[in-house]
């Protein structure tokens, strides 16, 4: 193959020559063979990856630092009615984290106070202003939820106005913890569990499980099943995006299966607004649900998604869903107009080393999306700014994704140490940054010399990585169950991608949205339908659309569509390749 249209090259995600082996020591046949062995799954390793179950993932809560005396700190607190804040983050994970909690607490006859910041006035993690009006408020406890881990400043005001905290977060920290009377996160220095790979929403599943010990030894009855709120955990757990391994697999396994039960009336709103139906997967949570709730954080009311997920009540639940469909749609067309714009921006800068595009009032809960789009169209870590010049002094906030192989977020630490920026970091793949407009074009050129080798060396090794390669007439729902087996499929156990070999486009028509709708057929006469999403931003719709006779090698993903009842596999196509004769 000379390269493909998207100029990647495509190769197999595991050894081709340990297949057969592999297969034969498994017992396995050699489509899931080629997905556990492309995943890193030992031989020995795949009865548990295959069925996990939470009963041999989960660990003893007291693994986790801190746990078990924030379960007595939590439950002391209960038990003298005194009041007890919950301070979460204004993300899904956030929101399923606190949800979790309101409901336990329901379950003992308590009620937990919520705070969400808002995220454009107040930005994100705990603040000085924010806990002073908790305490204003004789607030006697707060538990921050996927934030407080590394807001040193704000806890150390809240210590000094004798505001209680605890801490459960999941964050990466420095070697210094923030002074709190308990601080559960698995990435702390001295944390010896090895979940580091948790989300909150499972953090705080952890938490409850260690609150519903304490309880019980305190002779005290929970009405909750903790087995119910795992769906609310596997929410988080997805559209956190962290590696569905270990305990995860079991939480989002388990807890797919929970959400799809319609038990939780937050839940079933949600899905009734966007005609969405069970049984619910990872694409539900992660592309249906959970955008719908991020849409209160990002452009409507922060804490409307956890009172969602945490109410009893059928008409605040329909009344919040309907809302959240409404930003969410709002959402989607101010996404669309500050991606044209940045894509218009970003084009002048296509050979630099990392896009950074900015203008004025790019609103500062879409601009964090519209970088992973540009990352995604120019394969390049992409930095999106909103300006405000309204502001005294004028300031500019930014939200920026990475490819693999490239730390994004040390890259930006290092600027605010440079003094380019007021503050900023994140993570190899993400970060966020406030700055001085003015320092934008200095921050370019810092950023090309900080990550310009970093980024040549990844694309040198950047590929389309593939599965399986299958013939057409081998596409059936008896090999989308041995697929299925294989999953749940996200971050760290990625969709299955397939090739197709010599296959002709023999119907293609462009939809809404900068879609396109086609047919593939064999030289045997199988055919696929099927769809390519945004396929202007990759040239695959002029591919697609003047095909003719060309002959191609096809990848991409394998989709069930279930319509009246009947089920038809479509293929999502991410790349062609014309066949070399």
């Amino acid at each position: 193959m000379r390269s493909s249209i998207r100029q990647r090259k495509w190769t197999f995600r595991y050894d081709p020559e340990a297949l057969e082996s592999y297969a034969s020591d498994t017992g396995l046949p050699l489509l899931q063979a080629a997905l556990l062995l492309g995943r890193g799954v030992t031989a020995d390793e795949t009865e548990v990856f295959l069925s996990p179950t939470l009963r041999n993932s989960l660990p003893n809560p007291s693994s986790l630092k801190d746990v078990d005396k924030a379960a007595a700190l939590i439950l002391d607190h209960i038990a003298d009615n005194k009041t007890v804040t919950l301070f979460s983050d204004y993300d899904v994970d956030g929101g399923t984290s606190a949800a979790q909690l309101i409901r336990w607490g329901r379950g003992l006859g308590y009620s937990f106070g919520l705070y969400v910041p808002d995220r454009v006035k107040e930005g994100y993690g705990p603040s000085i202003a924010a806990f002073d009006q908790l305490k204003a408020e004789q607030t006697d406890l707060v538990i921050t939820l996927d934030c407080g881990a590394a807001a040193q400043a704000a806890l150390e005001h809240a210590d000094q106005i004798a505001l209680p905290v605890i801490v459960v977060d999941h964050h990466l920290m420095g070697d210094t913890p923030p002074p709190a009377l308990a601080l559960v996160n698995p990435n702390r220095q001295d944390d010896g569990s090895c979940q580091g790979h948790l989300a909150a929403a499972g953090v705080t599943f952890m938490l409850l499980v260690a609150l519903q010990r304490e309880a019980r030894a305190r002779g005290l009855e929970n009405s909750v099943d903790l087995k119910s709120l795992l769906g609310l955990t596997a929410l988080g757990t997805i559209c956190d995006v962290v590696p569905l391994r270990g305990l995860n697999r079991a939480i989002v396994r388990q807890g797919l299966k929970v959400l799809s039960s319609n038990k939780n009336i937050g839940v079933q709103a949600l899905a009734d607004v966007a005609s969405a139906e069970p049984p619910f997967t990872t694409y539900h949570a992660g592309f249906v649900l959970g955008p719908r709730i991020n849409a209160g954080g990002r452009i409507g009311r922060a804490d409307m998604g956890a009172r969602l997920l945490s109410t009893e009540d059928s008409q605040e639940a329909y009344a919040h869903a309907a809302e959240l469909d409404r930003v969410n749609a709002q959402r989607r067309k101010m996404q669309d107009h500050i991606l044209n714009e940045a894509l218009d921006a970003a084009q002048t800068q296509k050979d630099e080393a990392v896009i950074i595009v900015a203008m004025e009032d790019w609103h500062p809960g879409i601009i964090g999306i519209v970088a992973g789009r540009l990352k995604d169209r120019f394969r390049k870590p992409s930095i999106v700014i909103g300006i405000d010049n309204d502001a005294n002094p004028p300031v500019a906030k930014g939200s920026g994704r990475s490819i693999n192989g490239v730390d994004l977020g040390s890259a930006i630490s290092a600027a605010a140490e440079a003094g380019l920026l007021i503050s900023g970091g994140g993570h190899a793949m993400a970060g966020g940054l406030s700055m001085d407009p003015a320092q934008i074009d200095n921050l370019r050129a810092f950023m090309a010399g900080e990550l310009g080798e970093d980024v040549m060396e990844a694309l040198s090794k950047d590929s389309s990585r593939v599965d399986y390669v299958l013939g057409l007439s081998a596409v059936s729902e008896g090999l989308m169950d041995l697929v299925e087996r294989v999953g749940p499929y996200g971050a760290g156990n990625p969709q299955p991608v397939f090739a197709f070999s010599d296959v002709r486009v023999t119907f293609a028509k462009r939809t809404k949205g900068d879609h396109v709708r086609f047919s593939l057929t064999d030289s045997g006469g199988a055919t696929i339908s099927g769809i390519c999403f945004r396929a202007g931003e990759s040239r695959l719709d002029e591919v697609l659309l003047t095909a003719g006779n060309t002959r191609f090698h096809a990848l991409g993903l394998l989709k069930p569509n279930v319509w009246q009842g009947r089920t038809r596999i479509d293929f999502h196509l991410s790349d062609l390749a014309a066949v070399e004769d």
